[in-house]
This record gives structure tokens, sequence and C-alpha cells, in this order.
């Protein structure tokens, strides 16, 4: 074994962990984003609350797209028995636009419900950093199925590859927020979320080889 570019299952921890941080990160800094309300005396409360509704709006959104890319993150990993230098580059493209996140994620909670010129610019500056997520997202899956070296041997390579066309779904959809942003941004955040929620419910399954031989627990990859 290529000791520099074929990495036991010691490194896919390491590289999990790292992956956990930056998650970890990005989700806490979204909430920084939110900020304290100032009233004078006199003013309600209540009233300045209500009206950072796009900032909690983009908070939720935001947080769920980063939740569930961990959570399929980590779906998908749970498969990989041994990392390489090109996976780990993948990987870390990915952690660098999670990392990236809150900034659009402020952006369009603070053009949300002003200029439309600016809101709409504004969401398209959200969408295309979901599509560059997606893409990275689905190159890392593309390496990864290209010939299952790096998978653990219960999984079915040639069935994973299957996998690709329904794995690059969001390919289409998060571009199509791209126009839709310049519709309506309140919208274009909407769709985000209905995105998230579907990449949530709808986990592509990792086929495992047809082996009676396999030990139990092998055969559901999910």
């Amino acid at each position: 074994m290529n000791r520099q570019t074929d990495r036991g299952s010691g490194d896919t921890g390491r590289l999990e962990a790292f992956s956990d941080g930056v998650f970890a990160i990005a989700t806490t800094l979204l909430i920084l984003e939110v900020e304290v309300p100032h009233v004078e005396h006199g003013e309600s409360l209540w009233s300045a609350l209500g009206e950072q509704w796009p900032s909690y709006a983009a908070y939720v959104v935001s947080f769920l797209v980063i939740g569930i890319i961990w959570v399929n993150h980590h779906q998908v990993f749970g498969h990989v028995i041994r990392v390489d230098r090109k996976l780990m580059f993948l990987n870390l493209l990915l952690l660098m636009i999670v990392a990236a996140l809150p900034w659009p994620t402020a952006l369009l909670a603070e053009y949300l419900r002003g200029d439309a010129a600016a809101a709409h610019t504004a969401a398209a500056v959200y969408s295309l950093t979901m599509v560059a997520m997606s893409f990275a997202f689905q190159a890392l899956w593309w390496h990864l199925t290209r010939s299952g070296h790096l998978f653990h041997p219960r999984v079915d390579p040639e069935g994973a590859r299957g996998t690709r066309v329904r794995f690059a779904l969001g390919s289409l959809g998060y571009p199509a927020t791209v126009a839709l942003a310049f519709v309506s941004a309140p919208l274009t955040l909407a769709a985000h979320g209905v995105l998230a929620l579907y990449y949530g419910f709808n986990q592509v399954q990792v086929p495992a080889r047809q082996d009676p031989e396999a030990p139990r627990g092998t055969r559901d990859l999910a």
C-alpha cells in the first residue's frame, strides 16, 4: 500500500474529526449573525424582534442545510475504509464552502426585504454558494465511486456508481434557485429550505454486495 496516496481507516477518522469541527464552527457562526435588537425608551422590544424575521429565517434554513450536509457526509464516510490525497482535497473543498456559508446567510438576511435589486443579488449569491456546495459534494461522491477502492469491502462499487444520477439531483435544483433569486428573494430562501428537507428525508442508499456469507448487518448500508 502506498502510504502517501492510500491511507488506512485511522486517517479516515482524522478526516471525519476535522470535518466535524468545521461543521460545528459553521453552525455556531450562523447564530452570531443574528443581532440583539436595540430599542429606545418606550419602543416595543417585541416589535423589534419581529422585524428581524429575515435573520431568523435565514438562520433556520442555513442551519438545516449545514446539518443535513453533515448527516449525509457522516453517512457517506461510514462506508469509506481508507482515504487518498484526492479525496482529502475534495473534502477540503466541500468544507471551504460550508465554512463560508454564514457570510451569504448574513448577506441575504440583511437585504431580504430591502431594495428589490439588492435582495435579488443577495439571493443569487446565496444560491451560487449552494450550487458550489452541491458540485463539491457531487465531485467527492464521483471520486469515491469511480473505482470503489476506498470503500469498505461490503460496498458494491458498481451499485454505488449507479447512484450517481440520483446523488446529482441537486445539480439541477440549486441552479434553478439562482434564476428564482431574480424573481423573489423570500421564495428563493424557502426553496433552499425545501431542498434541504428533500436531502434530509430522501437519502441515497449505498448498495451492498449480494454475498450470502457477509456478516449480519452489512447488507443495509443506509
